[in-house]
């Protein structure tokens, strides 16, 4: 934690400000009535946010209803930050926890698509503390808009609760789309806790997956368009050597692999890079890291047969790429990094690199869901949601491709660089998950596929020499 982090957070916090509004749109006297009615409707909805100040305070750090948790900007004006209330809703109420850095000059806004912004709410003058406003609007999403800092922080929330009436019916959990899980994993508790201090300090919780090209520029998605061949764009295979739409896991158990480890029969799969429209391909194997995604690595567990999910989305725009929960570190190549979009130019002979996480917490139930993420979901400052308490080995694309020089041509095909995404149909020999997800992220080591940690040669491995189980 930063020094200036902590300063600002041990700061008094206001308990209740009255809003005093130099002008209120659409806003109205609090009522009783009013909150009776309402229902939470942002709780642990998908958030988005113009900034984050740190890894520790990310959007849905306002949505979780955790007191413990927040949502803080860069410190610049103005900033923003939304929920996806997932259908229009009727909003009749909004409560904003302010931390220390609050927003001086701000507005609620509502909108039905995520780009046409409608103001029900405005104020020049506001103190902080925690707000509610009793307000009258509709809209599928919900934003803070800020345009003046109350200090010199940028904006910080603790919470920021939006209460209505939704339009839309409560998404399934049954039904088409929905593959339930042959062995659910019920009654868990988020683990909350922090592993003490060893010695040596443990630094990392994580294995190596090293994984080939299997199959190239093939149009197929057994996840997406599962039974339709050449239904999708063009995808990269790694891993399972027998990928191809009508794939399932007794498919995958029956084939081969190109990972190093016979065991990792999974497949893995992207949209094809393309350089002026031919194909680019990775070259050798390419690191999947499988490393603990909450703060409790012991609480990490093996992910069950079956699993699958997409990571990302191919119709990202360049704000949603940047600020998705599995962005680690956006493109590089050369000396350039961070970039959120493919670079236009390349030092001649580096590569293009990109890293991105996947989410790592289960619901316990489902193999799929008819979005085929909603059965996952990323961890909130470390700890799963109550939704979602299961929390299995997080993945970690880091994917090199040899292209370099004028980059104009270079895209996926899927369209610009931020539309990067992946696929994970894990179908792992369980015993050999199990042995590595136990010996390296919940014994806390850095391991290379064999389960080898070389900086702590006295833990072993948990693999032999040819990567099977000794």
């Amino acid at each position: 934690m930063s020094t200036r982090r902590l300063r600002r957070i041990l700061a008094p916090i206001g308990v209740t400000t009255a809003v005093v509004a130099s002008m209120v749109v659409g806003a109205i006297q609090l009522t009783s009535a009013a909150a009776a009615d309402a229902t939470l409707l942002s709780l642990n909805k998908p958030a988005l946010a113009s900034s984050q100040e740190l890894g520790e305070s990310p959007p849905a750090g306002a949505f979780d209803n955790n007191p413990g948790t927040r949502w803080g900007s860069q410190w610049s004006d103005p900033q923003w930050l939304r929920v996806d209330l997932g259908a229009t809703a009727t909003i009749s109420q909004v409560v904003l926890q302010w931390e220390n850095a609050y927003g001086k000059s701000f507005q609620i806004q509502t909108s039905p698509d995520g780009n046409a912004w409608t103001s029900i709410y405005s104020t020049t003058t506001g103190t902080g503390g925690t707000q509610t406003l009793n307000v009258n609007g509709s809209g599928r999403y919900v934003r803070m808009y800020g345009t003046q800092r109350g200090t010199g922080y940028g904006y910080s929330l603790w919470e920021f609760k939006v209460y209505g009436t939704s339009t839309g019916t409560p998404p399934p959990t049954s039904g088409p789309g929905w593959v339930l899980a042959p062995n659910p994993v019920t009654g868990v508790t988020p683990s909350t806790a922090t592993p003490p201090a060893t010695n040596p300090p443990t630094t990392h919780h994580e294995f190596q997956a090293n994984c080939a090209v299997s199959r190239s520029n093939l149009p197929d998605d057994p996840i997406v368009f599962f039974g339709l061949p050449g239904a999708s764009h063009s995808h990269t295979f790694m891993g399972n050597t027998t990928t191809n739409a009508n794939t399932t896991l007794s498919s995958l158990q029956a084939g081969g692999t190109a990972c190093i480890t016979p065991g990792d029969k999974s497949a893995y799969w992207m949209p094809t890079l393309l350089n002026n429209g031919v194909a680019v391909q990775p070259v050798d194997r390419q690191v999947i890291y499988y490393k603990s995604g909450v703060l409790d690595w012991r609480s990490v567990r093996p992910m069950p047969p079956g699993l699958r999910y997409v990571v990302g989305s191919p119709s990202s725009t360049l704000d949603q790429f940047k600020n998705h929960p599995g962005a680690v570190e956006g493109f590089e190549c050369g000396d350039l990094t961070r970039q959120w979009d493919i670079p236009a130019n390349c030092t001649p002979g580096s590569q293009l690199n990109v890293r991105f996480q996947a989410p790592s917490c289960w619901d316990g139930r489902h193999l799929d869901s008819p979005d085929h993420k909603a059965h996952m979901a990323y961890a909130v400052v470390g700890v799963c949601p109550s939704s979602h308490p299961v929390a299995i080995p997080m993945i970690e694309f880091k994917m090199a491709w040899p292209v370099s020089g004028n980059m104009s041509g270079v895209q996926f095909s899927s369209g610009r660089g931020y539309s990067f995404h992946y696929d994970v149909y894990n179908a792992w020999d369980v015993p050999t998950l199990a042995a590595l997800t136990n010996h390296c992220i919940v014994g806390g080591l850095q391991c290379n596929p064999r389960g080898y940690d070389q900086y702590k040669p006295e833990r072993g491995a948990a693999l032999n020499e040819n990567y099977v189980l000794p």
